[in-house]
């Protein structure tokens, strides 16, 4: 046994945003980042403390509707090109406009931001079940696990630069979004809907999981006072830990 002792890593994690169980999924990655005992993480609630999330060793963010400044977006973005890692989940790639007469919209308000993570939130349909299948069997980060079915969010999403994307996980769906202003994914065959993927930029990476919807009773609020039900759809899922804990291994520098 080595007595190497591991280095000192510092990580950022931003918890924050709407219409979403924020403290749940909080303490959820905290207790998966707390398994690196030498990994020391710094929290935020959006992406506008640039300095300790660009001299961060890797990112893991958790957000919906967070819309970070122009400065954040262009420094993070240069950040992962000088070789960050981002472990980007959810809604780290929308931004909603609600309530509107003709559903829920969003709109396209921060193109750089996309143009780094490679794609940005659109609609979903009611959630329900869906399966989701491995796309690259290959691929250390998704190699093993089997197909399986989860009650969550399946992100239909507008894609940027997707040939340089590298698909890992994916649902084939087509269908109606109902309660949002584009809600017609209705197709002559079911399209592929990217559900985890791998984007390189420059010397850095980024890895998007669109899993991990969360809910309570109270974060509807001014929408509604108390929602009905507690939604955790993936987090109740083995293979979605076992996807979370690949991806802080990555985050951390792993390439196999």
């Amino acid at each position: 046994m080595s007595d190497e002792q591991p280095t000192r890593v510092d990580a950022y994690l931003v918890a924050g945003g709407k219409w979403h169980d924020i403290d749940y999924a909080r303490v959820e990655l905290l207790k998966l980042l707390a398994e690196h005992p030498h990994v020391r993480v710094k929290v935020g609630s959006d992406y506008e403390d640039i300095a300790s999330i660009t001299s961060a060793a890797f990112l893991v963010s958790y957000t919906c509707d967070v819309r970070p400044s122009q400065a954040a977006q262009e420094a993070i973005r240069d950040w992962v090109i000088g070789g960050g890692r981002w472990l980007a989940l959810h809604g780290t790639n929308s931004a909603l406009d609600l309530p509107r007469p003709n559903g829920v919209e969003s709109p396209r308000v921060f193109p750089t931001w996309v143009d780094t993570l490679g794609s940005q939130f659109i609609a979903h349909p009611p959630i329900q079940p869906y399966l989701v299948e491995v796309t690259d069997d290959d691929h250390w980060l998704v190699a093993g696990i089997e197909p399986f079915e989860t009650d969550d969010e399946l992100y239909l999403m507008e894609y940027h630069h997707r040939e340089e994307l590298v698909p890992l996980l994916h649902c084939d769906w087509e269908g109606d979004a109902a309660g949002f202003a584009e809600n017609d994914w209705a197709r002559d065959e079911p399209d592929r809907h990217l559900v985890q993927y791998l984007r390189r930029l420059g010397d850095g990476q980024i890895l998007y999981n669109t899993l991990g919807h969360c809910r309570s009773h109270w974060d509807m609020v001014p929408l509604a006072d108390y929602y009905p039900s507690t939604e955790r759809c993936s987090w109740e899922k083995p293979q979605y830990h076992e996807l979370l804990r690949r991806g802080l291994r990555w985050a951390l520098g792993a390439d196999a």
